[in-house]
């Protein structure tokens, strides 16, 4: 089962200091419905990770991450570009953002609600860049 959450292990490691996702490459991998992702996945598995021509064990680098702070509710909250890969063909429920540049570290797990269909292109959309809706939010 996938549980959509900031996982707990990047909450402990970005107050450690041992994320930093403003310098560190972010990656998102695509997941079946069989993954078991949840608040307590540490890093990175290939374990039910898609399989499908141009798709690479992995996944893509997520671009354009930028934090911001909301000066009226004190919210901090990540946005990066959506995420596309094209030429493929696969069905997936979920997707893990991980940190390739400090040992697959992972940072949050995805749901997408329902299983999705791809092909030929696959776009993650992430929610709009607020205090309220951004995908990742302290």
């Amino acid at each position: 089962m996938i549980v959509q959450t900031i996982t707990s292990s990047f909450k402990a490691e970005i107050l450690q200091g041992v994320q930093d996702i403003l310098t560190d490459t972010l990656k998102m991998a695509i997941y079946t419905a069989n993954a078991n992702l949840n608040a307590f996945t540490t890093v990175y598995t290939s374990a039910n990770e898609v399989v499908s021509t141009n798709y690479s064990a992995g996944g893509n680098v997520c671009t354009g991450v930028t934090i911001t702070t909301d000066t009226q509710s004190g919210v901090v909250y990540v946005n990066f570009n959506n995420v596309v890969w094209t030429n493929v063909s696969f069905t997936c429920r979920g997707a893990l953002i991980y940190n390739a540049s400090k040992a697959n570290r992972s940072v949050a797990c995805l749901n997408f609600g329902s299983d999705k269909s791809a092909g030929p292109n696959f776009t993650v959309t992430l929610p709009a860049n607020t205090p309220t809706t951004a995908l990742i939010r302290l």
